[in-house]
């Protein structure tokens, strides 16, 4: 579920940043709204993958990916430039998110985290 989760707050993210770009710099109240509403949505998709997901390979993916399909909306949808060295850079992006995924499975060790500075210690194994 954490991964569904994960990618889910890129869509999020994704339509967010279109709808900032549609906004035209917050002057029009509609992609305004939808902006912020969206980004709120996507970092609390984002907060529920990282309960599973490790926060590194979480943040990259989510952000690189989003890079490379916000990159990609921009040239077919507002015409923004485009070269053969930007195709290549977000094909480098794509296969680094994909690396970071083959590395460790972003899945976390599953041990606890401690959640104060005595309890800390005590996982060093010293009473």
């Amino acid at each position: 579920m954490s991964w569904f989760y994960l990618f889910l707050a890129i869509f999020l993210e994704v339509a967010g940043t279109t709808s900032m770009k549609l906004s035209e710099g917050m002057s029009k109240p509609i992609p305004t709204i939808a902006m912020f509403v969206l980004y709120f949505f996507s970092f609390s998709s984002l907060s529920l993958a990282l309960k599973q997901l490790e926060v590194g390979t979480a943040y990259a993916i989510w952000s690189g990916l989003g890079t490379a399909a916000i990159a990609l909306i921009g040239v077919y949808l507002f015409k923004d430039s485009f070269s053969l060295l930007k195709g290549v850079a977000i094909l480098l992006i794509i296969l680094g998110c994909v690396l970071l995924n083959l590395d460790s499975g972003g899945e976390k060790a599953g041990a606890p985290l401690a959640t104060n500075s005595s309890e800390a210690g005590n996982q060093s194994g010293v009473s």
